[in-house]
């Protein structure tokens, strides 16, 4: 009996992840059905389902289209939306609940592609905008429940390769998508618009988000290693006093710091989707697609490993914004210098011609560097955070702000001009703008603590541990 009581004891409270600075977190025996990491793969495989593979359709170069001006015009229509439903999303959480407030929010990206499909195959524009703006509607409610999950679900020391492993299923679509589109793609060496079949397939995989989503465990079911429960609740008694305090966490030093931030991370996708469907072939913007996945994959995932390290927390977030930064501020030179020359002789690169190799990697780069900014934000966003009630919001804010400079991004590259050179050149200026104010922010974390729940003692150690950087 003693034995077996050791035993049980040694598989329950694990000492792991040494730290000088805290003390050693006990490891809690969890059911697997409901640990953090199912729960990431669950997430992550809606996340594939429903963003990753619209990324994938606009991985393609506009959308799959010969020119990328409506799909650009349909996007900025979804992200317009996206930033109202955003906005309201903490109020459904109210009501419904993180879970199926996520489950509703995949619902909408099936009609998009139909709407894609439609104007590859029979011309019909009006069903692209309207597949659109029922995306985008769904799609804000999506966004900002996912997000909260990510930064609320994961032990503290978990935290940096659980956004990789999520975002991973991202690019993941990206890559489901590209190989798709690659096999059925390969013989096409000329500019034009993708086989309409391989829409039929994106439309059918989305379909399925709602019904993987149902497969996520609701916070109180959630175990977590260090024992901790996962709390993701509004409790304001009024539509209007969340709203106001929403607003007032948008006007908060802390949020507006990193607001260029968000916008020069986020605006580059309709630069670089736009960039591949203008200068290179069908079955070279399939490669593009296929490849910048995988290499964002890796990337985003040693940002995860790295953001984890026992190494103090004031280190590691200032570690990964020189990095994630520079690496950015490298690619809109690149960039400036090509799409000048490419706007005077108009190419068409395929993967047999000479100037493929000065350009592809650009394309690659740009995509490894979203998924890297994108990580970023979130590691960010997650150390400032005051309490559990915070994150949704936080989340909410995060997510309709990218949504708002997508819209912009997205309805520029509708304008011919703005898709080949105008984009470029204004998010290196933003890009620029962002580094001060966002440094104001970043070394701060580590240094101060801003997590200090009033629910109970537990929550406030959970949150202390992860400004220790467990």
């Amino acid at each position: 009996m003693k034995v077996n009581e050791e035993t049980q004891l040694a598989d329950e409270e694990v000492v792991v992840g040494a730290s000088s600075e805290t003390e050693l977190p006990r490891y809690h025996k969890v059911k697997w059905y409901r640990s953090t990491y199912y729960n990431a793969f669950i997430l992550g495989v809606c996340n594939l389902l429903a963003p990753g593979i619209w990324g994938a359709m606009n991985a393609l170069g506009g959308g799959g289209a010969q020119e990328p001006y409506l799909v650009n015009a349909a996007n900025a229509l979804t992200f317009c939306l996206m930033v109202l439903s955003c906005f309201f999303g903490t109020v459904l959480v109210r009501y419904i609940g993180i879970k199926w407030t996520f489950i509703l929010g995949t619902v909408g990206y099936a009609p998009f592609a139909a709407g894609l499909y439609t104007h590859n195959r029979y011309g019909i524009e009006w069903f692209t905008l309207l597949g659109a703006a029922i995306c985008g509607l769904s799609a804000g409610i999506f966004w900002m429940a996912e997000a909260a999950i990510a930064l609320a679900y994961p032990e503290p020391w978990n935290k940096g390769r659980f956004l990789g492993f999520w975002l991973s299923f991202r690019v993941g679509g990206q890559i489901v998508g590209g190989s798709i589109n690659l096999g059925l793609n390969a013989d096409r060496n000329e500019a034009g618009k993708v086989s309409y079949s391989v829409f039929e397939a994106f439309i059918a995989l989305q379909a399925l988000g709602p019904v993987v989503g149902l497969l996520l465990s609701k916070p109180s079911q959630v175990q977590r290693k260090d024992g901790l429960p996962v709390r993701l609740t509004i409790k304001e008694k009024s539509v209007w006093a969340e709203l106001r305090e929403i607003s007032k966490l948008f006007v908060s030093r802390r949020f507006l710091l990193i607001i260029p931030l968000i916008c020069q991370a986020v605006y580059s996708e309709a630069v670089m989707y736009s960039f591949q469907g203008l200068w290179f072939s069908v079955r070279a913007r399939a490669l593009g697609s296929f490849v910048s996945g995988i290499v964002a994959l890796i990337a985003g995932n040693i940002l995860g490993a790295f953001l984890d390290s026992k190494l103090a927390l004031k280190t590691r977030s200032r570690t990964a914004f020189y990095v994630t930064l520079a690496l950015q501020g490298g690619w809109w030179i690149w960039a400036t210098i090509l799409t000048t020359d490419f706007y005077k002789s108009q190419p068409v690169f395929d993967w047999v011609d000479a100037g493929f190799g000065k350009s592809f990697p650009l394309f690659l780069g740009w995509v490894a560097g979203f998924q890297l900014n994108y990580l970023y934000l979130y590691f960010v966003v997650g150390n400032l955070a005051r309490d559990e009630e915070e994150i949704i919001r936080f989340a909410s804010l995060l997510r309709g702000t990218e949504s708002a400079a997508q819209a912009v991004s997205y309805g520029l590259s509708s304008v011919p001009l703005f898709a080949a050179i105008g984009n470029v050149y204004l998010n290196f200026a933003l890009w620029a703008i962002a580094l001060y104010p966002a440094w104001l922010v970043v070394r701060e974390i580590g240094v101060v603590n801003y997590y200090k729940p009033d629910e109970d003692t537990s929550s406030s150690a959970a949150g202390e541990e992860s400004l220790e950087g467990k």
